[in-house]
């Protein structure tokens, strides 16, 4: 980036484009619960956009509006409708047939299409995410909910068999666990909340949605949809603080599985409030901090390119970024070289701009943590190597590249989530192995390399570390029918389109000895259709 002032990133007085403008504050009152959008008359929290404004020479962050500070009482009320609309798995929804779920998430997905711009628009105030990106994860979204419903569809047709085996007859389905909380990440408050949302749902759970922490607003022009294309109680939205609201879900002993992408910490304290653990299912995507490793044969143009995306791609705002970066000493100054003139190259500014690719940060005190790790590593004897790198202005922050970070430094160990890009010299291979191995996270790292026998020897033993290990590229969740998962603190279970829809939901089977009257039985069951259970049909 240029050594300008960040500052002249902010917009001035009428340079914001009206067809991006929020005429006014968002206040947003509603709530869904119990198949109602109910008004709420009580305190709200105000949201304050990571763009901000000069006022008498000071910038400030924008105020776009409010959302409920809903109390335990309505978190109550919502578990109490979820519950209802489960009713022990007797409810319409959980008994409803496959087919007929479809179509209510089909109805819904199309009535989200219609909100595309106003969630787009949103996403860009409320996270900084650039207008390409927002655009993306919102059609990212609704690509996914779609490949949900053709991946039901082949999974039904699976199971839509019986089975003989030593006499016995039987049908494996996969039936829904009862009520589901989901909470989501701030970096992809859409895309990874409907990650697991949307499979909850169209197995036949009820659903709990509190919206992350940032990121609330752009969920509101959704709640009609919700409301219209599922029966009552079968979706529910709470707002407000988490210990006021989810604290009490967690202890009603209610709550069957969680649905939880953030924090380590945050997970372990919400799973020992529950007062049955061993019955709650857990579904975490949690922290990462995935390493590049570049050998010294790699190729030099494409190490730089993926690390810088995988580095600081929204801001280095994504659990799957590289955090760390381990280079061959015989070619780390020629890297460092290209890597801090490809960041130079970056072009900040709002997250409409034309070509934008560093944009304010949204989290409330993010630039000042980073600076706090950029200054314990210079401490240790690193320095920040790329011009301007680290300068701050307000929610603004030019990317900083630290070299050489090693152990004892904060950024050698802790997820830094933003753009501060630590790299590391080696010259024994092991370095960087021991690292991935010791590591708190095993979610993915990057190998750069030509030679095919040096990628084999480092793939079998990585493979045992982390759970995606990518070949010259920068590390990634896509495509969403690849698993999507990590070892040690940094996930709990599986998600993919197809592994989504199973870690919702619990195989169950009805099975009968082979006689002649059981057989009749079944055979008239499936005959007459009596059973959405038990049945033969086909989904095309």
């Amino acid at each position: 980036m240029s050594d300008e002032s960040p500052a002249s990133v902010f917009p001035g007085d009428g340079m914001i484009p009206e067809k991006v403008r929020i005429p006014s504050p968002i206040e947003q009152r509603e709530y869904l619960s119990d198949g109602v959008i109910r008004e709420w008359t009580g305190p709200q929290e105000d949201v304050a956009s990571p763009i901000c404004r000069s006022i008498d020479g000071v910038f400030r962050r924008m105020r776009i509006g409010s959302f409920p500070l809903l109390t335990e009482a309505q978190a109550l009320e919502a578990l109490d409708a979820a519950c209802r609309a489960y009713d022990h798995g007797r409810g319409p929804w959980p008994t409803m047939s496959v087919e007929e779920r479809i179509r209510h998430v089909e109805a819904f997905t199309f009535r989200m299409q219609e909100q595309r711009e106003e969630v787009v628009k949103l996403l860009m105030w409320e996270i900084g995410k650039t207008l390409p990106d927002s655009e993306k994860e919102f059609d990212r979204t609704v690509e996914y909910i779609r490949d949900t419903i053709d991946a039901l569809k082949d999974l039904d047709r699976l199971s839509s068999r019986f089975v003989i085996e030593q006499g016995v007859i039987a049908q494996i389905r996969r039936a829904p666990l009862g009520v589901v909380l989901c909470m989501g990440p701030y970096n992809y408050p859409l895309n990874e909340t409907f990650t697991t949302l949307i499979p909850a749902l169209i197995m036949g759970n009820a659903v709990i949605f509190k919206p992350p922490k940032l990121g609330v607003l752009l969920h509101r022009p959704l709640l009609e949809a919700f409301r219209d294309s599922f029966p009552a109680g079968v979706i529910n939205t709470v707002y407000g603080d988490g210990q006021e609201i989810v604290g009490p879900l967690m202890r009603s002993g209610r709550i069957d599985a969680l649905a939880f992408i953030g924090s380590s910490r945050v997970a372990d304290i919400l799973k020992k409030q529950h007062p049955k653990p061993h019955r709650l299912r857990c579904i975490l995507g949690l922290e990462a901090k995935n390493a590049a490793i570049v050998l010294k044969d790699a190729d030099m143009d494409n190490a730089v390119k993926e690390c810088v995306l995988g580095a600081l791609s929204f801001n280095g705002q994504r659990c799957t970024a590289l955090k760390m970066i381990f280079v061959h000493e015989g070619i780390v100054d020629a890297f460092l070289a290209k890597f801090c003139d490809a960041v130079g190259r970056l072009k900040g500014g709002m997250p409409w701009d034309e070509g934008v690719q560093i944009t304010p940060l949204p989290e409330v005190d993010k630039a000042k943590y980073l600076k706090e790790l950029i200054e314990d590593a210079r401490a240790g004897g690193a320095r920040v190597v790329n011009p301007n790198g680290g300068a701050v202005e307000n929610t603004f922050m030019t990317p900083a590249v630290v070299y050489p970070v090693g152990p004892g430094m904060r950024l050698y160990s802790e997820e830094q989530f933003g753009p501060v890009v630590p790299v590391a010299a080696f010259s024994d291979i092991e370095e960087p192995m021991k690292y991935v191995t010791e590591s708190d996270y095993g979610q993915q790292v990057s190998l750069f390399g030509s030679s095919a026998e040096c990628i084999a020897d480092l793939v079998d033993p990585l493979v045992n570390q982390v759970c995606r290990v990518n070949i010259n590229s920068q590390c990634q969740r896509g495509p969403d029918v690849f698993p999507f998962t990590g070892r040690k603190d940094s996930a709990e279970g599986t998600l993919s389109v197809s592994d989504a829809l199973r870690v919702f939901a619990i195989r169950t089977l009805v099975a009968a000895k082979g006689t002649d009257a059981n057989r009749w039985i079944v055979k008239s069951i499936i005959t007459e259709r009596r059973s959405r259970f038990l049945s033969t049909d086909f989904i095309l």
